[in-house]
Parts: structure tokens; sequence; C-alpha cells
């Protein structure tokens, strides 16, 4: 009979948000797969716990998977925590829980924090549809291409990012997604937990003035709170063009996303792109 992977939420920060259940779980399972034993250690002995800990992170070898997943099999219960929050969002765990429901292994959630819902909740913007987008990517062009490929979502977007990106982020944000409302949470559940709540252009302001600390979740307010900038962007398909062009996009990419929101046909904009392009050289 093959074991179990317990899939953990542990606290965001505030060791009082353990849960009774997830203490008990870690208590009786063989073996604990952290993403940092380090930082996992500091938890399981605030608890006295003193099931056996190893390491799975993003970086973990095929050896060390399989080695997981042969415990398992053999009848052993593993339980699966991150650093913080809940394994497998924007977390590495996701692998080895896939892994698991391809060969029939049993995997138990025991629910807990998790940063972007807290954030959510905190941000006063609409939550009955929203879209977790987890951490943008770290290189400027993939980054706003992805801002751009957000340009017309609806629903409200939640964001992780590390603090050391988060001007550029924000900046690419303003730069692209407009002045629309959102709300910068950092430090949840800590002691000097703050949420900062405004326009963007607000926030680009605040942050470019200080510097922010800790880990953030940004969430930003989806396309139809902003009817009036998706308007301009549909309508001014030049303008797009340009946009993107000054952004560092070639003139194909420029003319494929601003033909995304724009009335104007691909081929025209690609036009305009190439003349654009030849008058700055």
């Amino acid at each position: 009979m093959t074991g179990i992977l317990y899939v953990c939420a542990t606290p965001i920060g505030n060791l009082d948000d353990v849960s009774f259940r997830l203490l008990q779980t870690l208590k009786m399972v063989d073996l604990i797969a952290a993403e940092d034993t380090r930082h996992s250690l500091q938890l399981l002995r605030h608890f006295s716990i003193p099931t056996k800990v190893v390491s799975y992170h993003q970086h973990s070898s095929r050896a060390q998977s399989d080695y997981l997943l042969a415990e398992l099999l053999a009848g052993k219960n593993i339980a699966l925590i991150s650093d913080a929050g809940t394994p497998g969002i924007s977390d590495p765990g996701e692998q080895i829980i896939a892994a698991c429901i391809l060969r029939a292994i049993k995997v138990v959630v025991v629910p807990g924090p998790m940063a972007g819902v807290a954030a959510l909740v905190l941000s006063g913007l609409p939550t009955g549809r929203f879209a977790f987008e987890g951490f943008l990517p770290r290189a400027e062009k993939e980054r706003r291409e992805a801002l751009i490929n957000l340009l017309t979502e609806e629903r409200t977007m939640v964001f992780y990012e590390a603090p050391h990106r988060l001007r550029e982020t924000v900046a690419d944000m303003a730069r692209i997604l407009g002045d629309r409302q959102c709300a910068l949470a950092r430090e949840l559940t800590k002691v000097y937990e703050e949420v900062k709540r405004g326009t963007i252009h607000k926030l680009l302001q605040e942050v470019e003035a200080s510097p922010v600390r800790g880990e953030c979740v940004l969430v930003v307010a989806g396309a139809n709170k902003d009817a009036a900038t998706l308007a301009n962007a549909e309508q001014d398909g030049e303008a797009m063009v340009a946009m993107f062009l000054a952004q560092g996009f070639s003139p194909a990419q420029a003319s494929r996303h601003a033909a995304k929101m724009s009335m104007m046909p691909r081929p025209e904009l690609y036009a305009l792109a190439m003349r654009l392009s030849k008058d700055k050289k």
C-alpha cells in the first residue's frame, strides 16, 4: 500500500497561524520535504516536532524527486512544506504533486495561509473573480510582454514580487496597464504588516521615494475598472505601436500586441511599425 503525500500550508509570518491539524500531520508523517530545511527547522523546533526533514526545492535533482516517490510507493507518508504559505502555489511543490497523481499516490491537502488570498481580501478590490499571476518574468522584455497580454484581463489580478524588483515592476505596470487602482501588501501577518492602496502611479511614486522591504503582493484592478484607458488603447492603435517600439519590441511584436487591443488590422499596424522603426534610425 502506498503512502500519502500531505501538502501542508505553513504560516506566512505569524507562527500563531499554525493549525492543530498541521501540527498533528507534521508529527505523524515519516518524512518532511521542505523547500528550505534551515528555514523550516525553525518552525519544527518551535513546536518540538522531531520528524526527519529533507530538502525539496526548485533546484532539486531528479534523484531527489525519485527518492521521495520511492518512499511514498514503499508506504511512507510525507509532508510537503514550503518556506511560507501553500506548497504548489508559485512553488516547486507542483512538480512532486503532479508526479504523485500520475502514479496514483494519494495526495491530501492540509489547508492554511496563502499570501495572495490574504492580500486580495485586504486590497478592497473586487474578489468575486480574480486571476492569480504569481511572479512576473524577471527579464524586462518578457515581463512587459506578460503585462501586455494582461491588458484586457477583466478580473482582479494578484502578483507576487521580490522587493528588489518592485520598482521596475510597478513602473512597467504604470506604463502598460495605465493608472488603475491597486494595492501593495507586504510583511503580511508580521509585526510590520503594511497595505498601501491607491493608483498605480501613486504607488510608483511611493516606492521610488522609499524602497520597500519584505516579500510583496501586488493586487491590481482588472480592465473593467479602467474602461477609459482600455477604450483609448482600442481606438489608438498607432499610439500602441509607438509605445511597444519604445519599450524595445520588434516591429512584428509591436504590431501583434497592438492588434490584440486595437480596431486596426495587423498588416496596417505592421507597416506603421516598420515606418516608425526606420524613422528612429
